[in-house]
């Protein structure tokens, strides 16, 4: 009898310090005058940095949250610190960067969302950011396993971070209907972002290959906030991009040209099939072509996915298809299933990057441009680090 008042005793004292803890957080969340929410499934990253960016530019006192590649937060000044998790990230650690930005007295907390399972999407939103600025970048076919099958079931599943009697800013136009009418039922307002209203001396700024539709986002969520565009713009071209953007290396051995582009963060069929665009449009594809298809073994769903993307839609544009990582075996076989030649598949498997860069040098006969797809996970980031090393820019 004793030991049940006991745990009587513990489970009553634990819910009155959780309601207490509770109610301090709702003071310290609403302390915070702006609070930006971002989504969606890609350029979550970027645009969360563009947005902190232009917030601090025009003097206002901003903390931003980034997941990305790797997580950060960034500071006041723009410098940033790597957030140090003891286990597998999980969305309570949003509770601490709201603490810290109240003691900070912050005035805007620019967050990315980093919840995956609905449930989990709503108590993000409704219990701990209470954003008055929300944004959905686009909708995209990840995480199908948890978020659906369809665009219309994600779209209901990240939009459940839409907050009431507020905003929602998004650049997606391939169900831009749906995420309206989920917005007006939450009494919200909806802005869409338009890319050709950002003009190709504008992106010239950017010392990197940015998309044009963030920088749009961006300068629309500034804007509300009444940011003038050429501030919010400077202080966007002085952020420090995440470790994942689109970059463009190029690297010279042996009298030979090798441009390495690192798409890997956008590691969807949509989204890469966007960067594959937009570098033959834009910068050329010149040479021996080559997609470098990194994966990892608890991300195969992925890997099918790219595999039959690569398979499908590139085969007869590409030279060869290289294989990097975990279980390339078996993510080779899904390539040839969905029709890439063989004799066009390179399996190099887990290896050193030094000598995923000497099998690139050795198929390359007076240039190549690599496209690098799939994960920075594994060997995605150490690779991309050793053609940066080599690189001239």
């Amino acid at each position: 009898m004793y030991s049940f008042f006991l745990l009587l005793a513990i489970i009553i004292l634990a819910s009155i310090a959780g309601v207490i803890e509770y109610r301090r957080h709702q003071r310290r969340i609403y302390s915070i005058p702006i609070r930006i929410h971002i989504n969606g499934t890609r350029g979550k990253s970027s645009v969360t940095r563009l947005v902190g960016a232009g917030l601090r530019a025009a003097g206002i006192s901003t903390l931003t949250k980034v997941t990305g590649t790797f997580p950060r937060l960034i500071l006041e000044d723009g410098t940033e610190t790597y957030i140090h998790r003891k286990s597998a990230a999980n969305i309570i650690e949003q509770l601490s960067i709201v603490k810290f930005a109240a003691r900070r007295k912050a005035q805007a907390l620019v967050m990315e969302c980093m919840a995956l399972q609905p449930q989990y999407q709503t108590i993000t939103e409704r219990k701990m950011i209470h954003s008055n600025v929300a944004v959905m970048t686009n909708i995209r076919l990840d995480h199908v396993d948890i978020m659906g099958h369809t665009l219309p079931d994600i779209a209901k599943t990240l939009g459940r971070t839409i907050p009431r009697n507020e905003h929602l800013f998004t650049a997606e136009y391939h169900i831009t209907d749906l995420l309206r009418k989920m917005t007006e039922r939450r009494k919200s307002v909806f802005h869409l972002a338009d890319e050709n209203q950002v003009t190709p001396d504008e992106m010239m700024g950017f010392s990197y290959i940015e998309h044009r539709e963030n920088v749009a986002l961006a300068l629309d969520i500034c804007n509300h906030l009444n940011i003038d565009r050429q501030t919010a713009l400077q202080g966007m071209y002085q952020a420090i991009p995440d470790e994942g953007v689109l970059r463009r290396y190029s690297v010279e051995a042996f009298q030979k040209t090798m441009i390495f582009y690192n798409g890997f963060a956008a590691n969807d069929p949509d989204s890469t099939m966007m960067v594959w665009e937009k570098i033959k449009k834009e910068m050329g594809w010149d040479g021996i072509r080559i997609i470098l298809l990194n994966t990892r073994q608890d991300r195969l769903d992925r890997a099918k996915q790219l595999a039959e993307m690569t398979a499908k839609k590139m085969a007869d544009d590409i030279d060869y298809l290289m294989l990097i990582g975990q279980s390339t075996e078996v993510v080779e076989a899904m390539a040839v299933r969905y029709g890439m030649p063989r004799k066009k598949i390179i399996n190099v498997g887990w290896t050193a990057p030094q000598k995923v860069f000497e099998k690139v040098l050795s198929v390359t006969k007076k240039s190549s441009v690599t496209l690098a797809i799939g994960n920075m996970g594994g060997m995605g980031a150490i690779t991309v680090e050793y053609f940066h090393n080599r690189s001239t820019l």
